[in-house]
């Protein structure tokens, strides 16, 4: 798939097979997310690829939103970690471009996830790091549901041109 095709046709998926996600496509997402720029290139990001079914569905006993992923085979945790972090905030900005690169990577792959946001949600984060063992120093910014998709849905039309401004407001 070319890489605008892949951008444009990217949707949130939801629904997903049992067909598990395997080590060599877990490995090219991990791959793509580390590709992401970085501010200064610290790369301050750390992941958690969740595949443990207990673990998964003990995911929305800590936040009701992450119900996605109970259907999914796997998810990953996209996370700052603040001890790699030169320019400080930026993990912010770094590991969202990191959650991008695996969301597109994924419906590259044929695969399909869904994007569900932690940070800046305080509430959010005691319930993960206690779950998932996070040492304080990182922070959960996404969770990620990732699978082979069991629903198909068309591109969205979403170009709005009274949002593009050009030279000056």
């Amino acid at each position: 798939m070319e890489a605008y095709e892949a951008i444009v046709t990217r949707r949130s998926i939801r629904k997903y097979t049992s067909e598990p996600v395997s080590d060599d496509v877990v490995k090219q997402l991990m791959d793509a997310a580390m590709a992401a720029p970085s501010a200064g290139n610290e790369q301050p990001w750390q992941f958690v690829v969740i595949r443990d079914r207990a673990v998964l569905d003990a995911l929305p006993t800590v936040h009701p939103n992450f119900r996605h992923a109970q259907a999914a085979p796997m998810a990953v945790l996209v996370c700052g970690d603040l001890e790699k972090e030169a320019h400080q905030a930026f993990w912010v900005q770094d590991c969202t471009a990191a959650t991008q690169n695996v969301l597109l990577a994924a419906h590259a792959l044929g695969l399909g996830a869904v994007w569900m946001g932690i940070y800046p949600r305080e509430e959010r984060l005691p319930g993960l790091r206690k779950l998932l063992g996070l040492p304080e120093h990182v922070v959960p910014l996404a969770l990620l549901a990732v699978g082979h998709p069991a629903e198909s849905k068309p591109r969205a039309e979403r170009y709005d041109a009274s949002r593009v401004h050009y030279d000056r407001w």
